[in-house]
């Protein structure tokens, strides 16, 4: 092997282990006790998916996945009921929220979200 190929290894393995770092903590993957194997297997899948979701959120913005998270969690849904009725909605987008929704090729969440009248 040349050095070129043990350093890409190297590196590969550092990046397996981020990946498995963050399943644990950034992903909150907790011990799930699954008796059969279908569900077992889903659980893994979807883990692996909301992983390569936040690879690719960080590939394309540059920024990390906890940057990300706090940047978008801000983004927050409030209910307002009065006598006319019941709605949420969303709080105002942020230029930064903007530019990353923009760069994720994202729509941000429409500004009102539920409507309910009031029962008479």
């Amino acid at each position: 092997m040349t050095t070129e190929d043990i350093a890409l290894g190297y590196k590969q393995l550092l990046e397996v282990e981020r990946g498995w770092r963050d399943m644990k903590q950034v992903i909150d993957l907790r011990p799930v006790f699954h008796r059969k194997e279908e569900r077992i297997r889903a659980h893994a899948l979807l883990c692996w998916l909301a992983l390569l979701l936040a690879r690719i959120a960080e590939t394309q913005t540059g920024q990390t996945w906890p940057t990300l998270r706090h940047e978008l969690d801000r983004i927050k849904l409030g209910t307002f009921t009065g006598p006319a009725g019941t709605f949420q909605q969303r709080t105002e987008i942020t230029k930064p929220q903007r530019d990353l929704l923009n760069t994720l090729k994202l729509d941000p969440p429409p500004r009102i979200c539920q409507l309910a009248p009031a029962s008479r």
